[in-house]
């Protein structure tokens, strides 16, 4: 599929508003004491928000990994988020596995409130650079339309 840079934009938008989303049902599931749904809307709230960063430097990975990976090479291998935000990416990661898959997991209310502590951070730091990167000119690299 091949995207201009106002779909990549609109795109991004889309999933940025879904990470917002998950972030709030995060809180939401934390109050009425679901604290494994909670991890769970976390970790995909942050998921949302780096593929609405991906997507304006045409990446659109398909798995959790690639998104990972991407994040890293493009955004904090290059400076433009902290090495913290890989961090966060995998720990949550990990802990969602283990709320959804784990038949013994001992996960309580304050493994979810700090899921939701650092997935709120997280948003908030690639909203910022999503914004910078907005305002700026269509990049370079994105120029010509990006096959995805």
């Amino acid at each position: 599929m091949t995207l201009s840079w106002a779909d990549k934009k609109m795109l991004s938008q889309a999933r940025m508003a879904k990470a917002r989303e998950f972030l709030e049902d995060a809180k939401g599931n934390f109050r009425e004491g679901r604290v494994k749904t909670s991890i769970n809307r976390s970790y995909y709230a942050l998921l949302a928000a780096v593929r609405s960063i991906l997507i304006l430097h045409g990446s659109n990975p398909e798995t959790h990994e690639g998104a990972v990976t991407m994040l890293s090479l493009k955004f904090v291998k290059t400076e433009l988020l902290p090495v913290e935000t890989v961090k966060t990416f995998k720990l949550l990661f990990s802990r969602r596995a283990d709320a959804d898959y784990g038949d013994f997991d001992s996960t309580d209310a304050a493994d979810a409130e700090e899921a939701i502590r650092l997935a709120d951070e997280a948003v908030e730091e690639i909203e910022r650079l999503r914004t910078a990167l907005l305002h700026k000119d269509q990049p370079a690299e994105n120029a010509a339309e990006d096959k995805i």
